[in-house]
């Protein structure tokens, strides 16, 4: 994967976290703070060395809230903060970084040739005005206990998320996500067909019975009326309906969900797979989706297209990667 790419990742996917951070508390520009707890949460070396050092997301969240209190006290201002609420950025829009915290960024991607978050961590550590610092400390951190943390960390990190058409004729795409909870709570949650919903874009409803979901059974769909900030959409008719079938289910390290459209027959169903695996602070997800490559003169056309191809299949990858992490916080 190419720095350019790599960092465009990055960015994206601390940006995306770290204004959900911030919708929490009804805030539309996310900070230093925002960033630091995305970095808590991020799949890349960067997470797993704050994790490592017993940095999990509730404890930082607190450590933000008490930092955040302690300075307008300073000032002399006694405020009690609601509490934060769920997460609504997926719901609302406006959002944007701070002036510091977009610096930030930027200067960590000319400095290192990686552009990866280890980057943006080291960057945020240390510096000036030393809200950072002042945050670890109230978890028991010092920056240089974090730079020392993530040096063994701090390898080359290949690509989250790759296509192949070569594989037994199929495209091919995967991810890795890291969520805040237990393996077993994340393994109940991907085999629950109610919670599809939840994570994957094109379900709006499901219909679904008492049952205990076994590979085999079959759900239909509906595809979603309205986004999820309330505007309406617009759906083709062949569209509308899915078929949901649970393929495998091996508790609690495999689900695999395949999807299609009864109205389309000529259109090839998508296998949605969930690889998870116990890490310190949470489960890490793989997140692999598949389909048929298509042959013939449609191959044809389709080929020159697959650069586009590739950052569709990375973007929904993300997308259902995010809704999952965000149903956990």
């Amino acid at each position: 994967m190419s720095r350019f790419v790599r960092a465009a990742q990055t960015t994206q996917s601390l940006s995306l976290a770290a204004m959900e951070e911030a919708s929490r508390a009804g805030l539309r520009v996310a900070d230093l703070e925002h960033l630091f707890l995305a970095l808590v949460i991020s799949d890349q070396p960067a997470g797993g060395a704050l994790r490592s050092m017993g940095i999990d997301l509730d404890g930082a969240r607190r450590a933000v809230e008490e930092e955040r209190a302690a300075q307008l006290a300073s000032l002399g201002i006694e405020a009690s903060f609601p509490e934060a609420g769920r997460i609504v950025f997926h719901e609302t829009d406006g959002y944007e970084w701070s002036k510091r915290a977009s610096d930030l960024i930027a200067r960590s991607i000319s400095r290192d040739d990686k552009g990866d978050a280890a980057a943006v961590l080291r960057e945020l550590v240390t510096e000036p005005s030393g809200l950072i610092a002042s945050i670890l400390d109230r978890l028991g951190a010092t920056p240089r206990a974090v730079l020392d943390r993530l040096a063994p960390f701090d390898v080359p990190v290949e690509g989250t998320a790759t296509t192949s058409g070569e594989t037994e004729g199929r495209v091919t795409g995967s991810i890795e996500t890291f969520v805040a909870a237990p393996i077993e709570e994340v393994w109940r949650f991907l085999v629950d067909p109610r919670a599809i919903p939840d994570w994957e874009m094109s379900i709006g409803t499901i219909d679904h019975g008492d049952q205990d979901p076994i590979p085999g059974m079959v759900w239909r769909g509906l595809a979603p009326v309205r986004r999820p900030d309330g505007k309406p959409l617009t759906v083709k008719p062949r569209f509308r309906r899915r078929s949901i079938e649970l393929v495998a289910a091996h508790r609690p390290e495999r689900i695999a969900w395949s999807f299609a459209y009864p109205d389309a027959p000529q259109g090839s169903p998508i296998l949605t797979e969930f690889t998870l695996a116990a890490t310190v602070g949470g489960t890490q997800v793989q997140i692999t989706r598949s389909w048929s490559r298509r042959q013939g003169w449609r191959m044809l056309v389709v080929y020159p297209l697959r650069s586009v191809q590739k950052f569709i299949v990375w973007i929904t990858l993300f997308q259902t990667g995010s809704a999952v992490s965000r149903a956990f916080r």
